[in-house]
Protein backbone atom coordinates (compact mmCIF):
# COMPACT_ATOMS: atom_id res chain seq x y z
CA UNK A 1 0.00 0.00 0.00
CA UNK A 2 1.47 3.42 -1.00
CA UNK A 3 1.23 5.69 1.85
CA UNK A 4 3.66 8.68 0.07
CA UNK A 5 1.28 11.47 -1.81
CA UNK A 6 3.74 12.55 -3.99
CA UNK A 7 4.44 8.59 -5.18
CA UNK A 8 0.75 7.94 -5.47
CA UNK A 9 -0.96 11.49 -7.39
CA UNK A 10 2.43 10.15 -9.78
CA UNK A 11 1.03 6.73 -10.49
CA UNK A 12 -2.75 7.98 -10.60
CA UNK A 13 -1.85 11.02 -13.46
CA UNK A 14 -1.99 8.20 -16.16
CA UNK A 15 -5.59 7.45 -15.48
CA UNK A 16 -6.35 10.90 -15.18
CA UNK A 17 -4.85 11.53 -18.49
CA UNK A 18 -6.86 8.22 -19.85
CA UNK A 19 -9.93 9.41 -18.58
CA UNK A 20 -10.24 12.72 -18.78
CA UNK A 21 -8.97 13.72 -22.57
CA UNK A 22 -11.43 14.98 -24.53
CA UNK A 23 -10.41 14.72 -28.33
CA UNK A 24 -11.07 17.66 -30.46
CA UNK A 25 -13.49 16.03 -33.12
CA UNK A 26 -16.23 16.14 -30.25
CA UNK A 27 -15.68 19.73 -29.82
CA UNK A 28 -16.20 20.11 -33.46
CA UNK A 29 -19.26 17.58 -33.21
CA UNK A 30 -21.05 19.25 -30.56
CA UNK A 31 -20.32 22.78 -31.55
CA UNK A 32 -18.25 23.57 -28.87
CA UNK A 33 -15.43 26.21 -29.05
CA UNK A 34 -12.33 25.49 -27.15
CA UNK A 35 -11.45 28.17 -24.79
CA UNK A 36 -14.76 29.65 -25.62
CA UNK A 37 -12.83 30.80 -28.86
CA UNK A 38 -13.24 29.88 -32.35
CA UNK A 39 -10.64 28.68 -35.16
CA UNK A 40 -10.17 32.46 -35.97
CA UNK A 41 -9.88 33.04 -32.34
CA UNK A 42 -13.21 35.26 -32.00
CA UNK A 43 -14.59 34.79 -28.28
CA UNK A 44 -17.97 33.23 -27.86
CA UNK A 45 -20.28 36.27 -27.11
CA UNK A 46 -21.12 36.39 -22.76
CA UNK A 47 -21.85 39.65 -22.22
CA UNK A 48 -22.40 42.93 -22.86
CA UNK A 49 -20.19 46.10 -21.35
CA UNK A 50 -19.50 50.60 -21.90
CA UNK A 51 -16.28 50.36 -20.36
CA UNK A 52 -14.27 49.42 -23.24
CA UNK A 53 -14.00 48.05 -27.03
CA UNK A 54 -10.87 46.45 -28.79
CA UNK A 55 -10.88 47.23 -32.61
CA UNK A 56 -9.29 43.71 -34.92
CA UNK A 57 -11.62 43.66 -37.77
CA UNK A 58 -14.10 45.49 -40.19
CA UNK A 59 -16.90 43.86 -41.71
CA UNK A 60 -16.82 44.65 -45.15
CA UNK A 61 -19.40 43.51 -47.67
CA UNK A 62 -20.65 41.25 -44.63
CA UNK A 63 -16.87 39.91 -44.55
CA UNK A 64 -14.53 40.44 -41.74
CA UNK A 65 -11.67 41.96 -42.57
CA UNK A 66 -8.49 41.96 -40.28
CA UNK A 67 -7.94 46.49 -39.61
CA UNK A 68 -4.85 47.64 -37.95
CA UNK A 69 -5.67 46.90 -33.77
CA UNK A 70 -7.61 49.76 -31.74
CA UNK A 71 -8.27 49.92 -28.03
CA UNK A 72 -11.05 52.31 -26.93
CA UNK A 73 -11.99 53.54 -23.19
CA UNK A 74 -15.07 54.76 -22.45
CA UNK A 75 -15.58 56.02 -26.26
CA UNK A 76 -11.84 57.25 -26.68
CA UNK A 77 -9.42 55.89 -28.10
CA UNK A 78 -5.95 54.76 -26.12
CA UNK A 79 -3.74 56.05 -28.37
CA UNK A 80 -5.43 60.17 -28.51
CA UNK A 81 -5.51 59.80 -24.29
CA UNK A 82 -2.11 59.01 -24.10
CA UNK A 83 -0.95 61.40 -27.04
CA UNK A 84 -3.32 64.00 -25.53
CA UNK A 85 -1.28 63.86 -22.54
CA UNK A 86 1.11 67.21 -21.63
CA UNK A 87 4.66 66.17 -21.23
CA UNK A 88 4.60 67.32 -18.16
CA UNK A 89 1.65 65.57 -16.40
CA UNK A 90 1.12 61.79 -15.56
CA UNK A 91 -2.27 59.81 -17.27
CA UNK A 92 -3.02 56.85 -14.84
CA UNK A 93 -5.02 58.68 -12.40
CA UNK A 94 -7.07 60.30 -15.43
CA UNK A 95 -7.34 57.11 -16.98
CA UNK A 96 -8.38 55.60 -13.89
CA UNK A 97 -11.40 58.07 -13.28
CA UNK A 98 -12.79 57.84 -17.01
CA UNK A 99 -12.82 53.90 -16.72
CA UNK A 100 -14.36 54.07 -12.54
CA UNK A 101 -16.80 56.54 -13.49
CA UNK A 102 -17.27 56.72 -17.09
CA UNK A 103 -16.37 59.98 -18.00
CA UNK A 104 -13.21 62.22 -18.07
CA UNK A 105 -12.56 64.26 -14.98
CA UNK A 106 -12.12 68.20 -15.16
CA UNK A 107 -9.63 69.47 -13.71
CA UNK A 108 -11.52 69.87 -10.13
CA UNK A 109 -12.53 66.60 -10.52
CA UNK A 110 -8.87 64.87 -11.27
CA UNK A 111 -7.54 67.12 -8.31
CA UNK A 112 -10.16 65.10 -5.88
CA UNK A 113 -9.68 62.22 -6.89
CA UNK A 114 -5.72 62.28 -7.29
CA UNK A 115 -5.98 63.56 -3.24
CA UNK A 116 -8.01 60.54 -2.55
CA UNK A 117 -5.93 58.18 -4.06
CA UNK A 118 -3.24 60.12 -2.48
CA UNK A 119 -5.28 59.60 1.03
CA UNK A 120 -5.81 55.69 0.68
CA UNK A 121 -1.68 54.53 -0.21
CA UNK A 122 -1.80 53.56 3.54
CA UNK A 123 -2.29 50.14 5.23
CA UNK A 124 -3.42 48.98 8.50
CA UNK A 125 -0.94 50.03 11.48
CA UNK A 126 1.71 46.88 11.75
CA UNK A 127 -0.03 45.23 8.45
CA UNK A 128 3.35 45.35 6.74
CA UNK A 129 5.36 43.72 9.28
CA UNK A 130 2.42 41.19 10.55
CA UNK A 131 1.65 40.16 7.23
CA UNK A 132 4.25 41.05 3.93
CA UNK A 133 7.46 40.59 5.83
CA UNK A 134 6.43 37.68 8.09
CA UNK A 135 5.83 35.07 5.27
CA UNK A 136 7.38 36.40 2.54
CA UNK A 137 7.47 34.38 -1.31
CA UNK A 138 9.46 34.84 -4.43
CA UNK A 139 5.80 34.64 -5.94
CA UNK A 140 5.03 38.38 -5.24
CA UNK A 141 0.91 37.83 -7.02
CA UNK A 142 0.73 34.98 -4.02
CA UNK A 143 1.75 37.86 -1.67
CA UNK A 144 -0.70 40.39 -2.91
CA UNK A 145 -3.31 37.90 -3.00
CA UNK A 146 -3.03 36.65 0.74
CA UNK A 147 -2.54 40.21 1.68
CA UNK A 148 -5.95 41.35 -0.35
CA UNK A 149 -8.01 38.84 1.76
CA UNK A 150 -6.17 39.81 4.79
CA UNK A 151 -7.09 43.49 4.32
CA UNK A 152 -10.62 42.17 4.24
CA UNK A 153 -9.93 41.37 7.80
CA UNK A 154 -9.66 44.85 8.63
CA UNK A 155 -12.59 46.64 6.71
CA UNK A 156 -15.67 46.64 9.36
CA UNK A 157 -17.71 46.89 6.20
CA UNK A 158 -16.13 43.88 3.79
CA UNK A 159 -18.98 42.18 3.11
CA UNK A 160 -21.81 44.71 3.53
CA UNK A 161 -23.63 44.93 0.06
CA UNK A 162 -24.20 48.55 -1.43
CA UNK A 163 -22.29 50.20 -4.37
CA UNK A 164 -21.05 52.65 -2.63
CA UNK A 165 -19.25 50.69 -0.20
CA UNK A 166 -17.64 48.25 -3.25
CA UNK A 167 -16.50 51.90 -5.16
CA UNK A 168 -15.11 52.66 -2.21
CA UNK A 169 -13.41 49.34 -1.28
CA UNK A 170 -12.14 49.56 -4.90
CA UNK A 171 -10.30 52.90 -4.64
CA UNK A 172 -8.68 51.78 -1.57
CA UNK A 173 -7.35 48.51 -3.00
CA UNK A 174 -5.96 50.85 -6.61
CA UNK A 175 -4.02 52.92 -4.10
CA UNK A 176 -2.91 50.20 -2.18
CA UNK A 177 -1.64 47.65 -5.02
CA UNK A 178 1.78 49.66 -5.67
CA UNK A 179 2.56 49.26 -1.82
CA UNK A 180 1.89 45.48 -1.52
CA UNK A 181 3.77 44.99 -4.67
CA UNK A 182 7.17 47.05 -3.35
CA UNK A 183 6.89 45.91 0.13
CA UNK A 184 5.76 41.74 -1.04
CA UNK A 185 9.30 42.26 -3.19
CA UNK A 186 11.15 43.92 -0.36
CA UNK A 187 10.28 41.63 2.43
CA UNK A 188 11.28 38.35 0.04
CA UNK A 189 14.83 39.87 -1.64
CA UNK A 190 15.71 40.51 2.39
CA UNK A 191 14.81 37.33 3.49
CA UNK A 192 15.40 34.87 0.71
CA UNK A 193 18.02 36.67 -0.70
CA UNK A 194 19.82 38.79 2.18
CA UNK A 195 20.06 42.32 1.17
CA UNK A 196 19.37 45.01 2.27
CA UNK A 197 15.46 46.08 4.02
CA UNK A 198 14.11 49.15 2.96
CA UNK A 199 10.33 50.24 3.35
CA UNK A 200 9.85 54.04 1.95
CA UNK A 201 6.38 55.67 2.26
CA UNK A 202 4.20 56.89 -0.62
CA UNK A 203 4.18 60.18 -1.50
CA UNK A 204 1.12 61.93 -1.46
CA UNK A 205 2.29 64.95 -4.01
CA UNK A 206 3.87 61.87 -6.73
CA UNK A 207 1.68 60.20 -9.48
CA UNK A 208 1.11 56.30 -8.79
CA UNK A 209 4.31 55.74 -11.67
CA UNK A 210 6.71 57.99 -9.76
CA UNK A 211 5.56 56.70 -6.27
CA UNK A 212 6.46 53.20 -7.52
CA UNK A 213 9.43 53.37 -8.75
CA UNK A 214 10.69 56.06 -5.54
CA UNK A 215 9.64 53.20 -3.73
CA UNK A 216 11.68 50.46 -5.11
CA UNK A 217 14.70 52.05 -5.39
CA UNK A 218 17.06 52.54 -2.60
CA UNK A 219 18.13 56.23 -3.47
CA UNK A 220 14.50 56.61 -4.36
CA UNK A 221 15.43 58.73 -7.58
CA UNK A 222 14.09 58.27 -10.58
CA UNK A 223 14.08 60.62 -14.38
CA UNK A 224 10.97 61.78 -15.59
CA UNK A 225 11.50 59.89 -18.92
CA UNK A 226 11.35 56.64 -16.66
CA UNK A 227 7.86 57.85 -14.51
CA UNK A 228 6.43 58.60 -17.51
CA UNK A 229 7.62 55.62 -19.57
CA UNK A 230 6.13 53.45 -16.47
CA UNK A 231 3.06 55.70 -16.44
CA UNK A 232 2.23 55.07 -19.95
CA UNK A 233 2.64 51.02 -19.47
CA UNK A 234 0.03 51.48 -16.63
CA UNK A 235 -2.49 52.98 -18.67
CA UNK A 236 -1.60 50.30 -21.38
CA UNK A 237 -2.24 47.40 -19.21
CA UNK A 238 -5.38 48.99 -17.32
CA UNK A 239 -8.29 47.49 -19.34
CA UNK A 240 -8.75 45.28 -21.96
CA UNK A 241 -12.10 44.49 -22.26
CA UNK A 242 -14.73 41.83 -20.49
CA UNK A 243 -13.34 38.56 -22.33
CA UNK A 244 -9.85 38.46 -20.82
CA UNK A 245 -9.30 35.70 -18.04
CA UNK A 246 -9.09 37.85 -15.01
CA UNK A 247 -11.55 40.39 -16.09
CA UNK A 248 -14.04 37.71 -16.67
CA UNK A 249 -13.06 36.30 -13.36
CA UNK A 250 -14.25 39.43 -12.25
CA UNK A 251 -17.26 39.29 -13.24
CA UNK A 252 -18.13 35.86 -12.55
CA UNK A 253 -17.28 36.22 -9.01
CA UNK A 254 -18.89 39.47 -8.52
CA UNK A 255 -22.06 37.78 -10.69
CA UNK A 256 -22.25 35.07 -7.55
CA UNK A 257 -22.66 38.65 -4.77
CA UNK A 258 -18.93 38.16 -3.29
CA UNK A 259 -17.24 40.24 -1.70
CA UNK A 260 -15.07 42.83 -3.30
CA UNK A 261 -11.58 41.27 -1.54
CA UNK A 262 -12.51 37.92 -2.50
CA UNK A 263 -13.54 39.24 -6.00
CA UNK A 264 -10.27 40.91 -6.87
CA UNK A 265 -8.17 37.89 -5.13
CA UNK A 266 -9.56 35.67 -7.91
CA UNK A 267 -8.78 38.06 -10.56
CA UNK A 268 -4.91 37.88 -9.17
CA UNK A 269 -4.78 34.32 -8.85
CA UNK A 270 -6.04 34.39 -13.02
CA UNK A 271 -3.83 36.88 -13.95
CA UNK A 272 -0.90 34.83 -12.18
CA UNK A 273 -1.09 32.43 -14.88
CA UNK A 274 1.51 32.29 -17.53
CA UNK A 275 -0.63 31.95 -20.26
CA UNK A 276 -2.31 35.57 -19.22
CA UNK A 277 0.07 38.04 -17.06
CA UNK A 278 3.07 36.46 -17.17
CA UNK A 279 4.14 36.32 -20.73
CA UNK A 280 6.57 39.16 -20.92
CA UNK A 281 8.82 37.20 -18.26
CA UNK A 282 9.30 34.89 -20.84
CA UNK A 283 9.77 37.52 -24.12
CA UNK A 284 12.74 38.55 -21.46
CA UNK A 285 14.01 34.94 -20.47
CA UNK A 286 13.54 34.06 -24.38
CA UNK A 287 16.07 36.97 -25.41
CA UNK A 288 18.24 36.60 -22.60
CA UNK A 289 18.52 32.63 -23.54
CA UNK A 290 19.28 33.97 -27.38
CA UNK A 291 21.84 36.24 -26.55
CA UNK A 292 24.05 33.81 -24.41
CA UNK A 293 22.99 30.82 -27.15
CA UNK A 294 24.37 32.73 -30.81
CA UNK A 295 27.64 33.51 -31.40
CA UNK A 296 26.63 36.71 -32.64
CA UNK A 297 23.23 38.16 -32.02
CA UNK A 298 23.36 40.83 -33.54
CA UNK A 299 23.90 39.05 -37.11
CA UNK A 300 20.26 38.87 -38.84
CA UNK A 301 20.50 35.36 -39.91
CA UNK A 302 21.79 33.82 -36.70
CA UNK A 303 18.57 35.46 -34.56
CA UNK A 304 16.62 33.81 -37.55
CA UNK A 305 18.01 30.29 -37.37
CA UNK A 306 17.10 30.76 -33.18
CA UNK A 307 13.83 31.71 -33.98
CA UNK A 308 13.19 28.43 -36.08
CA UNK A 309 14.66 26.41 -33.51
CA UNK A 310 12.35 27.67 -31.07
CA UNK A 311 9.33 27.05 -32.94
CA UNK A 312 10.95 23.38 -33.42
CA UNK A 313 11.07 23.27 -30.12
CA UNK A 314 14.75 22.98 -30.29
CA UNK A 315 15.75 26.02 -28.40
CA UNK A 316 15.30 27.49 -25.23
CA UNK A 317 12.14 26.12 -23.09
CA UNK A 318 11.07 24.01 -26.18
CA UNK A 319 7.36 25.09 -26.07
CA UNK A 320 6.88 25.78 -29.60
CA UNK A 321 6.39 29.36 -29.41
CA UNK A 322 8.33 32.98 -30.11
CA UNK A 323 7.07 34.60 -27.11
CA UNK A 324 5.26 38.14 -27.35
CA UNK A 325 4.07 37.45 -30.87
CA UNK A 326 0.55 37.08 -31.79
CA UNK A 327 -2.53 37.66 -29.64
CA UNK A 328 -6.01 35.87 -29.16
CA UNK A 329 -7.91 39.07 -30.54
CA UNK A 330 -5.43 41.43 -32.96
CA UNK A 331 -4.00 40.36 -35.84
CA UNK A 332 -2.51 43.31 -37.70
CA UNK A 333 -1.53 45.05 -34.43
CA UNK A 334 -1.53 45.51 -31.11
CA UNK A 335 -2.09 49.17 -30.49
CA UNK A 336 -0.71 49.04 -26.70
CA UNK A 337 2.70 47.88 -28.53
CA UNK A 338 2.13 50.19 -31.19
CA UNK A 339 2.14 52.89 -28.54
CA UNK A 340 4.80 51.64 -26.19
CA UNK A 341 7.75 51.07 -28.20
CA UNK A 342 7.75 54.73 -28.81
CA UNK A 343 8.42 55.14 -25.19
CA UNK A 344 10.69 52.15 -24.69
CA UNK A 345 13.05 53.68 -28.06
CA UNK A 346 13.31 56.81 -26.04
CA UNK A 347 14.54 54.84 -22.95
CA UNK A 348 17.10 52.64 -24.35
CA UNK A 349 18.65 56.16 -26.11
CA UNK A 350 18.18 57.27 -22.63
CA UNK A 351 20.08 54.14 -20.89
CA UNK A 352 22.52 53.37 -24.24
CA UNK A 353 20.71 50.17 -24.65
CA UNK A 354 20.19 50.68 -28.52
CA UNK A 355 22.45 47.39 -29.35
CA UNK A 356 19.39 45.61 -27.55
CA UNK A 357 16.84 47.76 -28.50
CA UNK A 358 17.61 47.10 -32.20
CA UNK A 359 17.86 43.01 -31.23
CA UNK A 360 14.09 43.47 -30.49
CA UNK A 361 13.57 45.37 -33.56
CA UNK A 362 15.14 42.40 -35.42
CA UNK A 363 12.80 39.98 -33.52
CA UNK A 364 10.24 41.89 -34.30
CA UNK A 365 10.12 42.11 -37.75
CA UNK A 366 11.35 38.54 -39.02
CA UNK A 367 9.17 36.44 -36.10
CA UNK A 368 6.03 37.12 -38.37
CA UNK A 369 7.28 35.97 -41.48
CA UNK A 370 8.86 32.58 -39.79
CA UNK A 371 5.83 31.82 -37.93
CA UNK A 372 3.87 32.06 -41.21
CA UNK A 373 5.98 30.04 -42.84
CA UNK A 374 6.24 27.36 -40.16
CA UNK A 375 2.30 26.78 -39.38
CA UNK A 376 -0.96 27.26 -40.09
CA UNK A 377 -1.90 30.82 -39.73
CA UNK A 378 -6.16 31.32 -39.31
CA UNK A 379 -5.08 35.27 -38.82
CA UNK A 380 -2.61 37.79 -38.52
CA UNK A 381 0.61 37.38 -36.14
CA UNK A 382 1.97 40.43 -34.69
CA UNK A 383 3.77 41.56 -31.63
CA UNK A 384 1.50 42.23 -28.52
CA UNK A 385 2.25 44.33 -25.67
CA UNK A 386 4.23 41.86 -23.97
CA UNK A 387 6.56 41.71 -26.25
CA UNK A 388 7.94 45.34 -25.20
CA UNK A 389 6.62 45.85 -21.77
CA UNK A 390 9.40 43.05 -20.55
CA UNK A 391 12.38 45.33 -22.18
CA UNK A 392 10.73 48.19 -20.44
CA UNK A 393 11.02 46.79 -16.95
CA UNK A 394 14.37 45.73 -17.25
CA UNK A 395 15.46 49.11 -19.05
CA UNK A 396 13.69 50.61 -15.72
CA UNK A 397 15.43 47.88 -13.36
CA UNK A 398 12.98 46.29 -12.22
CA UNK A 399 13.16 42.73 -10.83
CA UNK A 400 11.49 39.95 -12.61
CA UNK A 401 9.16 38.91 -9.88
CA UNK A 402 7.29 42.13 -9.89
CA UNK A 403 6.59 42.14 -13.69
CA UNK A 404 3.48 40.39 -13.28
CA UNK A 405 2.31 42.21 -10.13
CA UNK A 406 2.84 45.25 -12.24
CA UNK A 407 -0.06 43.89 -14.55
CA UNK A 408 -2.02 43.81 -11.65
CA UNK A 409 -1.43 47.22 -10.49
CA UNK A 410 -2.50 48.28 -13.65
CA UNK A 411 -5.55 45.89 -14.12
CA UNK A 412 -7.12 46.66 -11.12
CA UNK A 413 -8.70 49.37 -12.29
CA UNK A 414 -9.70 47.71 -15.17
CA UNK A 415 -11.42 44.68 -12.68
CA UNK A 416 -12.97 47.57 -10.46
CA UNK A 417 -14.82 49.31 -13.65
CA UNK A 418 -16.29 45.85 -14.53
CA UNK A 419 -17.19 44.75 -10.82
CA UNK A 420 -18.81 47.99 -10.43
CA UNK A 421 -20.94 47.65 -13.82
CA UNK A 422 -21.80 44.48 -13.13
CA UNK A 423 -23.09 45.62 -9.60
CA UNK A 424 -25.12 48.02 -11.31
CA UNK A 425 -26.61 45.74 -13.58
CA UNK A 426 -27.28 43.39 -10.63
CA UNK A 427 -27.82 40.41 -13.41
CA UNK A 428 -28.22 36.34 -13.32
CA UNK A 429 -25.13 34.68 -11.78
CA UNK A 430 -22.93 33.98 -14.28
CA UNK A 431 -23.69 29.91 -14.71
CA UNK A 432 -22.77 29.04 -18.25
CA UNK A 433 -23.41 24.98 -19.52
CA UNK A 434 -21.05 21.76 -19.90
CA UNK A 435 -22.28 18.89 -22.09
CA UNK A 436 -21.88 15.79 -20.75
CA UNK A 437 -20.24 12.93 -23.14
CA UNK A 438 -20.15 10.35 -20.66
Amino acid sequence: MIRDVETYAALKQPMCIQNDTIPDALFQEYGVNRGLRDINGVGVLTGLTRISNIVAFRTEDGKRIPCEGELWYRGYNVKDLILAQEPDRFGFERTAYLLLFGQLPTESELVEFTEILAGCRTLPTNFTRDVIMKAPSRDIMNSMTRSVLTLGNYDDKAGQGGLDNSIRQCIRLIAEFPMLAAYGYHAYNHYENDESMYIHRPDPTLSTAENLLQMLRPDRSYTKLEAKALDIALILHMEHGGGNNSTFTTRVVTSSGSDTYSTVAAALCSLKGPKHGGANIKVVEMTRDLKTTLEDWTDEKQVASYLTRLLNKEAFDRAGLIYGMGHAIYSISDPRERLLRTFVQWLAEEKGRDKELHLYQTIEMLAPKIIAGNRPIYKGVSPNVDFYSGFLYELLNIPLELYTPLFAIARIVGWSAHRIEELVGAGKIIRPAYKSIV
